[in-house]
C-alpha cells in the first residue's frame, strides 16, 4: 500500500450539492469504509428522518469518532484506488477550504467541484473554482451530481446545460476546459462514481474513479531542502523536546542538525516517531514528532520552522506577495495590519506598499499604486512582517509560500509570495 503514489485531494463546491456524500461514496466504493458502517448510520439517519443523509453523517461521525481517539490530524480520511492512495481534504466550510489551502497544512494535489445539476453553478462555485485556481491547484474533475433527482430522472439535456455554465465560468479564470472531466453522477444513488450507470446510456465518458486514477502524480519535493513547521512542542519525560509537524519538503534523519527559524536554534535529530512507530526517515507529508538534543521545551514555538543549517528557513524582513481579497468590509489602504497564517505561523503584518491591481481573469496589471484594495481584487503588495515570520518564495517552496489573511474573525484575503528580503539574524 505504501508504494502507491500519494495525492491530496479536496472536495470543493457550494455547500448543498452534496459535497460530503460524494467524499462518502468514494470511501464506501473502495472500501474504505465498511457497508456495515453505512447501514449503521444509514439506520440512525432514518430514525431522525434523514434518511437521505447517512453519507454525510458517516463523514461527520468518523469525525467524531477519530476526535475522540487522539491523531494529529483530524480531517484527513483517506481510500486507495489500484493506482493511488488518496487523502481527503476536508474542508467543510469554505473559509476552511481557503486555509486550509493557503496554509499548506494540506496542499491539495487535485480539487473535485461538486456541482449540483438542479441549480448548477453558484456564487460560492465561481469562488471556489477562482481560488482552486490562485492557490495552484493545477489539476480539477467536475462531477454533475443529483443527476438522479432532475426532470425527467437522468436527463441529458439537464447535464448538458449545467456542463455549459460551468466551462464558461471556468475559462473566465482561465482553465483550459478541454482538458477537464465532467462527469454526470449521483452520490447518493452511486452512479458513475465507482462503477459505471446504466442509468446515462448517453454518457461515454469515465467513472469518477477513473477520472481519478487518471490524474498526475505532482513532483516530489523530497529532493528539496528540509523544511518542517512546528504545530506543537512537547515535553516527555525521559525523553525530553519533541516538536511536532509535518514535513513540507526534503528529509529528515537522525543524527541531522536542524536550525529552527525564527528562534535561531539549533538542535540534533535523536529519534523520529509516527503513529507510535521509529521512523528511519521522515518524508513529505509526514506527520512526525521528533526528539531534538540541545533544544530546551522553551527555545522553540509553533510557527517555528526547522530546516538544514546549511540552508535555513527565510525569516522575511519584507515580501513582496500576489493576493486575493476575498471578503473585506471596506477597503485595504497601506499600513492594514491583520494576521498572516502562513504555515503554522500566525503573524501581524503590515502592508507597507499596494503595487499593482491585476485583472484576476488574464493576469495583466490593471492599475499602478491603487490607493486601496477591495473585495474581489487581485493585487501585488509589499507587507513587513510586525515580528520575525519565516516564509519563502512560492516557487521554491510552495507550502511555505501560500498564506491567509484574517481580521475580524473571517478570512479576508488569501496569496502567496513571491519575493522575500531577508532579515539577517
Amino acid at each position: 500500500m505504501a508504494d502507491k503514489p500519494h495525492m491530496n485531494l479536496v472536495f470543493i463546491g457550494h455547500v448543498d450539492h452534496g459535497k460530503s456524500t460524494t467524499v462518502g461514496r468514494m470511501l464506501l466504493d473502495t472500501g474504505a469504509i465498511d457497508p456495515y458502517v453505512i447501514e449503521k448510520y444509514r439506520k440512525q439517519a432514518e430514525e431522525k428522518g434523514k434518511a437521505t443523509f447517512e453519507f454525510a453523517w458517516v463523514m461527520d461521525s468518523l469525525k467524531e469518532e477519530r476526535e475522540r481517539g487522539v491523531t494529529i490530524d483530524v480531517s484527513h480520511k483517506r481510500f486507495d484506488t489500484d493506482k493511488y492512495y488518496f487523502t481527503v481534504i476536508d474542508a467543510p466550510g469554505h473559509r476552511d477550504f481557503v486555509k486550509n489551502m493557503i496554509t499548506g497544512t494540506s496542499q491539495a494535489d487535485a480539487a473535485v467541484v461538486v456541482v449540483s445539476a438542479i441549480e448548477g453553478p453558484q456564487a460560492q462555485t465561481r469562488e471556489h473554482i477562482f481560488l482552486a485556481k490562485t492557490l495552484g491547484v493545477k489539476q480539477i474533475i467536475i462531477a454533475v451530481n443529483k443527476m438522479d433527482a432532475v426532470k425527467p430522472p437522468y436527463d441529458e439535456a439537464a447535464y448538458k446545460k449545467t456542463v455549459n455554465e460551468v466551462s464558461s465560468l471556468l475559462k473566465t479564470v482561465g482553465f483550459k476546459v478541454e482538458e477537464i472531466p465532467f462527469i454526470p453522477i449521483s452520490a447518493f444513488k452511486g452512479d458513475n462514481c465507482g462503477k459505471r450507470s446504466e442509468n446515462m446510456p448517453w454518457y461515454k465518458g469515465d467513472t469518477l474513479l477513473e477520472a481519478l486514477n487518471k490524474l498526475k502524480v505532482p513532483q516530489s519535493t523530497e529532493g528539496l531542502p528540509l523544511r518542517l513547521p512546528i504545530q506543537d512542542v512537547y515535553t516527555i519525560t525521559g525523553i525530553g523536546t519533541v516538536p511536532v509537524g509535518r514535513v513540507e519538503t526534503g528529509v529528515l534523519k537522525p543524527d541531522m542538525k536542524v536550525i529552527f527559524m525564527p528562534s535561531n536554534k539549533v538542535g540534533e535529530v535523536k529519534s523520529i516517531e509516527m503513529h507510535h512507530e521509529t521512523l528511519p526517515v521522515a518524508k513529505p507529508g509526514d506527520n512526525v514528532g521528533f526528539n531534538v538534543r540541545g533544544i530546551a521545551k522553551n527555545d522553540i514555538k509553533r510557527g517555528d520552522v526547522a530546516g538544514p543549517v546549511d540552508n535555513p528557513p527565510t525569516v522575511a524582513k519584507t515580501f513582496t506577495a500576489q493576493i486575493v481579497v476575498l471578503n473585506h468590509p471596506t477597503a485595504i489602504p497601506v499600513g492594514y495590519t491583520p494576521v498572516f497564517h502562513c504555515h503554522t505561523a500566525q503573524v501581524a503584518c503590515t502592508f507597507i506598499e499596494l503595487q499593482k491591481k491585476l485583472d484576476p481573469r488574464t493576469g495583466q496589471v490593471k492599475e499602478e499604486n491603487p490607493t486601496f484594495l477591495k473585495t474581489g481584487d487581485v493585487a501585488i503588495v509589499k507587507v513587513m512582517p510586525t515580528k520575525p515570520l519565516v516564509i519563502e518564495r512560492a516557487k521554491d517552496f510552495p507550502q511555505l509560500g501560500r498564506f491567509a489573511i484574517r481580521d475580524m474573525g473571517q478570512t479576508v484575503a488569501a496569496g502567496m509570495c513571491i519575493d522575500v528580503e531577508k532579515k539577517e539574524m
